[in-house]
């Protein structure tokens, strides 16, 4: 080899190992943009791949029951005057003429459904109750409440809006916190304004309401002026502005369905109670138990 080559091979042979050493670095550069996505998140080949969580599905056939709720729950004067009748319980009823959903849905309703409803309930007792309900651990828990916040002496002693959604969000959030496998559905709160409509039919139960019965929609049953027809519809206004809040909250949560079917179910006064014509009756609690049902088990996602 001359002497004229030799600097022109090392040249050669520098100019090579730069070549290689850029290659491989664009290389790895390559691998490295095409293991991310284009938002900067991990490929989904490879060990990047990561699986999205199941939604909760809404299960159909819960073994356990814990019933929430006020005096419609517990039965109040379905079967005796002035007087709780859980048996006829929409929710937890032993009664065949019932069928309520515990009869329906629990293989052992006697050591695994809880009526822990109280007659006179408001939303704010409904913490309490789910304290009771956590400590029974039930796959399935019911709540209707909210007609008691509704019917007060008079219009301006309705639980506001914001205290009513407040207090079942609060209820709901220390529930999933305790069981967060178990579902809940929400009945919507009754349209109070057809149970004047209808109850009014009855002379006697008009005769019966004037005890003080729900005094913001049923007093005076019979004034049709146009400060009467206001107050009825403040109190309505007010019903669907809670059933609004129980759809928004319990709709946040995958394992809550709420039912809007309980305030939109045409009643007659065949379902009322014949000691009250405010409770329903019997055939009422029936109706419930069956508007539940189908809710419950409607196949799908909780929506």
């Amino acid at each position: 080899m001359s002497r004229i080559d030799r600097p022109f091979r090392a040249r050669r042979r520098r100019f090579a190992l730069r070549s290689s050493r850029t290659v491989a670095l664009g290389s790895a550069l390559v691998i490295a943009l095409t293991a991310c996505s284009g938002d900067g998140s991990a490929s989904q080949s490879g060990a990047g791949k990561r699986k999205a969580p199941h939604a909760p599905v809404w299960r159909t056939d819960p073994h356990s029951i814990a019933a929430l709720g006020d005096s419609i729950t517990v039965g109040f004067d379905a079967c005796t005057v002035l007087s709780d009748c859980p048996q006829v319980s929409w929710a937890t009823g032993t009664d065949p003429k019932v069928d309520s959903l515990a009869r329906r849905l629990v293989k052992r309703p006697a050591t695994h459904s809880w009526n822990l409803a109280r007659t006179g309930a408001l939303m704010r007792d409904l913490p309490d109750q789910v304290t009771a309900a956590a400590d029974r651990r039930p796959e399935l828990v019911t709540v209707l409440m909210g007609a008691n916040d509704a019917c007060r002496r008079d219009a301006r002693s309705m639980t506001p809006t914001a205290a009513f959604r407040a207090d079942f969000a609060r209820s709901l959030k220390y529930l999933r916190r305790a069981l967060p496998r178990t579902q809940v559905y929400v009945a919507a709160v009754p349209d109070l304004l057809r149970l004047w409509s209808e109850g009014r039919k009855n002379p006697l139960g008009k005769q019966v309401w004037k005890l003080g019965i729900c005094g913001s929609m049923l007093r005076d049953p019979d004034d049709l002026t146009k400060a009467a027809q206001d107050r009825r519809t403040k109190v309505r206004d007010r019903v669907m502005a809670y059933n609004t809040a129980l759809a928004e909250v319990c709709g946040a949560d995958p394992l809550c369905r709420f039912d809007k079917s309980v305030f939109d179910y045409r009643f007659t006064g065949r379902q009322l109670s014949t000691w009250d014509w405010f409770h329903p009756g019997t055939g009422g609690q029936k109706e419930l138990a069956e508007l539940a049902f189908r809710a419950i088990t409607r196949p799908g996602r909780s929506a």
